[in-house]
């Protein structure tokens, strides 16, 4: 993407350009239906294909789910859930395709200490500046929905972009291009949002009253979407949160503990200047001495301890000795 179109940037309030850009730049989203996904896992391999990801060989402990989770060598995942009604003894089995969920107000954006490292495009891509990435995982605890990953090989944190190299070219994301059953569409937020209006109005004609769009307001919206047969209980989907919010931690980080921080170190550095104008730089009062070694002033002080041992050790007048 071009720097230009970078509205958000990590660890500072500067926009580059102005918020109006938005005005003349289509937001995009993925919109996922679980009740088409057939968990072929094409996504997964596309995935891996387009960002040349090589996942580590795991053993087969009897689930569906391989990788068993996020990496940072697998940055979406297919997660398989059997799951029971307990009044009705319906058994279901529910897919998700897990990844970053591209929040509007993301919580790693706000939790990075690192200028730039993370940084959000106009149409709503939040992404990862791998170059600027210091691994100190506050994007890890800032993100509600647990997606970012620190890889042990080079200390850096890795995600799903949603294929922002493709998008910069105007192709859709690797996933969306692969899926076999269209259970992933791409397009603008707003196309989206009435597609997802037409598949639950269809899933509520066929008895799922509780249909709906997974959109959470609590980040602001997110440009990841799911429709859901079961919108009123997204948790049975192998965890997806209910009402996902920045933890109140990061927002303090963000809100109380950064500018703190700024002043403080703009307090001590004040000081410093300071005494350096007022009293000029720390010295000592006596340089080198002439001839080298200690300075005379030291040289006094161990002399004068030296005699006082002397005079301890010696035996008073009269004493036997």
């Amino acid at each position: 993407m071009n720097s230009q179109n970078i509205v958000r940037r990590s660890a500072t309030n500067a926009l580059t350009p102005a918020p109006h850009v938005r005005d003349h730049q289509m937001e995009v989203a993925k919109l996922i239906d679980v009740t088409t996904c057939i968990g072929c896992k094409a996504c997964q391999v596309a995935c891996n294909e387009w960002n040349d990801l090589r996942g580590e060989i795991e053993e087969n402990v009897g689930v569906y789910d391989n990788p068993r989770d996020l990496s940072p060598d697998s940055w979406t995942l297919m997660r398989f859930t059997e799951h029971e009604d307990e009044e009705t003894g319906v058994f279901e089995w529910l897919i998700r395709k897990d990844g970053c969920m591209h929040c509007e107000d993301p919580g790693c954006l706000k939790a990075c200490p690192v200028p730039g490292a993370i940084v959000q495009y106009a149409n709503g891509v939040v992404d990862f500046q791998s170059d600027l990435c210091v691994g100190c995982g506050y994007c890890v605890a800032g993100c509600p929905f647990d997606v970012p990953r620190i890889s042990k090989k080079d200390n850096k944190a890795y995600k799903c972009t949603l294929c922002s190299d493709r998008l910069a070219v105007g192709q859709a994301p690797a996933c969306a291009k692969t899926c076999p059953t269209g259970a992933i569409s791409f397009g603008s937020k707003e196309e989206m949002k009435d597609l997802a209006a037409s598949r639950v109005a269809e899933l509520k004609e066929r008895g799922f009253e509780d249909a709906g769009l997974y959109d959470p307001q609590g980040v602001g919206g997110t440009h990841v979407m799911y429709v859901l047969q079961h919108a009123d209980d997204p948790e049975r989907y192998a965890g997806l949160p209910k009402e996902p919010k920045i933890s109140a931690v990061v927002e303090g980080w963000k809100d109380v503990l950064k500018p703190a921080a700024a002043v403080v170190g703009a307090v001590a550095v004040g000081a410093m200047a300071a005494h350096f104008i007022g009293v000029g730089p720390n010295t000592t009062e006596e340089g080198p001495h002439p001839g080298g070694g200690a300075p005379e002033g030291i040289r006094r002080k161990e002399a004068a301890k030296a005699s006082t041992a002397d005079e301890d050790n010696q035996t008073e007048p009269g004493s036997q000795a």
